[in-house]
């Protein structure tokens, strides 16, 4: 006799005399909700700030180069938007960079003529630095507003315009050290390495963090074989492109100390290989980032590393099979690490001539820029 019996929280049927369970249909579960993927027009706006970026960092190197950065002798974020309009305004902006030590040491016959060519170059960096806040600053509150920004993005995108603040506010900080009165020195004015360093070094962060997420949201990823020769290039990858970025900071300090026109030949440093004040300051340790010949010997063996790494990683990729999108990035990235090599030695040898020590420095950015596309390419896939 078949009979239906319910207890312990199942169901059972009597067959003869045991029990037998019945099978329970499984329960169905709900389909977890995912983020939403956020809009292709979020990846383009980051891709386009990041072009600001780069932009800023060009006109800040040309502004260097031409000594123009402390022009400007004050700081206001509305009021400084207008520049000098009359014979009156502009005669009254000279007085007040008369009073600098840039003037009085270095340029103390300086022409009204040529204080404004150096004015307008610190003026038009400054500018672009505001565009390129509201660049960040006005689509992010567009975006967040729609619910375009998924969580994650939303902390990113936030740090990405507390950075372009505190960037701006940086630059102040830096271009402050040149305007100070040192009694005690006989040297050029010039605002501190240390200081050019941490800002040159926040805008890379800055261009570096909007170019991956941008990259990160439009490009999609491979579907690479995980294979143990992957892993390593995949490292390697993350290793040389630390390692370019190193270079180009170190790039600040040859440019904050003028470290370009100390030893103007190559490979060799004058007649020898390791020059004689190599280590002329003490402690030791103030050499790495004060001594003109060390900051030039440092940043030249960064640059030998930086396209030795790119040239060893470019011969080990061809031993692995890859999409034909990153065989392209790796390519790129060999062939712009040469030309950036060629391009810093004409700079050294031809005594830095600004149009070619900004394309080097332009040169810097690119390779960055190259390195982290690769990087992109190399994503693993979400588990």
């Amino acid at each position: 006799m078949l009979r239906t019996l319910c207890g312990g929280g199942g169901r059972f049927f009597r067959l003869g005399p045991s029990l037998v369970p019945l099978r329970q249909s499984p329960r169905r579960s709900l389909p977890q909700q995912s983020a939403p993927a956020v809009p292709p027009a979020v990846g383009r706006w980051l891709l386009a700030c990041s072009g600001a970026v780069a932009g800023a960092v060009v006109l800040g190197g040309v502004t260097r180069l031409t000594e123009s950065g402390l022009s400007m002798v004050d700081w206001h974020l509305v009021k400084e938007m207008k520049p000098p309009r009359t014979q009156q305004e502009w005669e009254a902006e000279f007085q007040k960079y008369q009073q600098f030590p840039e003037f009085k040491i270095l340029n103390h016959d300086m022409t009204l003529t040529e204080f404004k060519f150096i004015w307008y170059m610190e003026y038009s960096h400054r500018m672009w630095g505001r565009v390129v806040g509201l660049a960040y600053i006005l689509p992010a509150a567009y975006f967040w507003r729609k619910g375009w920004l998924s969580r994650p993005m939303k902390g990113r995108v936030l740090a990405l315009c507390g950075l372009v603040c505190f960037q701006g506010l940086l630059g102040w900080y830096m271009v402050k050290s040149g305007l100070e009165e040192k009694p005690d020195s006989h040297d050029i004015p010039r605002v501190s390495q240390y200081r050019l360093a941490a800002h040159l070094g926040s805008a890379l962060v800055l261009y570096s963090a909007s170019l991956w997420t941008g990259l990160s949201l439009l490009l999609p990823r491979h579907q690479l074989h995980e294979t143990r020769q992957l892993l390593q290039l995949r490292h390697f990858a993350h290793g040389t492109t630390a390692l370019i970025f190193l270079t180009a900071l170190s790039g600040a300090f040859v440019a904050g100390l003028d470290a370009g026109l100390v030893y103007n030949s190559f490979p060799k440093m004058g007649e020898r290989w390791i020059p004689d004040d190599l280590l002329a300051f003490s402690p030791t340790l103030r050499n790495i980032f004060e001594n003109p010949t060390t900051v030039q010997f440092d940043h030249r063996i960064l640059g030998i590393a930086s396209v030795t790494a790119v040239t060893a990683l470019y011969l080990f990729s061809r031993k692995i099979s890859l999409p034909h999108r990153t065989r392209m990035a790796v390519t790129s990235l060999l062939a712009v690490a040469w030309v950036q090599v060629g391009l810093g030695i004409s700079t050294l040898l031809l005594y830095v001539p600004t149009p070619l020590a900004a394309t080097h420095q332009s040169g810097s950015l690119a390779l960055l820029s190259v390195a982290l596309w690769l990087m992109s390419e190399l994503r693993r896939m979400p588990k």
